[in-house]
């Protein structure tokens, strides 16, 4: 079997295709959960902590002072940005929840399938059933 045989038919088999599908689905799904936290979800959760926004929290290393972190990093100062860390830690967050959300409603379905009916044993064979009579019979005999 040549190389690219090989390779065609080992990427044209389910479990490749579908990792694609989950990969490529995913990337999409993280956009739409950074849209969240960043636009939806940190603004709301600023607003309540007293207008704090958690995208421009950072402690400066360096012995110069910035008004702004935009400045701090047009100025190369040594930064600890802790606020885009909690940002990142909510987006795991809400992308862990609706991992898990998705596989526990797959389970449900898988759940819910009939089991297949159990097969009906086979017949027993003639000899067997003599014999145990032969058995039997020699039994009462005794």
């Amino acid at each position: 079997m040549s190389f690219i045989q090989e390779f065609k038919e080992f990427a044209m088999k389910g479990n490749v295709v579908d990792l694609a599908v989950g990969v490529i689905i995913g990337g999409a799904f993280q956009k739409i959960v950074d849209s969240l936290v960043k636009d939806m979800l940190m603004p709301v959760i600023g607003k309540l902590l007293g207008g704090v926004d958690f995208k421009h929290l950072y402690l400066n290393l360096g012995d110069k002072t910035f008004e702004t972190m935009e400045a701090a990093e047009k100025a190369g100062a040594p930064l600890f940005k802790y606020g885009v860390f909690i940002n990142s830690v909510i987006d795991f967050m809400i992308v862990a929840m609706a991992i898990f959300v998705a596989i526990k409603a797959m389970n449900k379905l898988k759940r819910d399938e009939p089991a297949p009916a159990p097969e009906a044993p086979p017949a027993e064979p003639e000899d067997i059933k003599l014999l145990r009579e032969i058995r039997d019979s020699l039994k009462k005999q005794a």
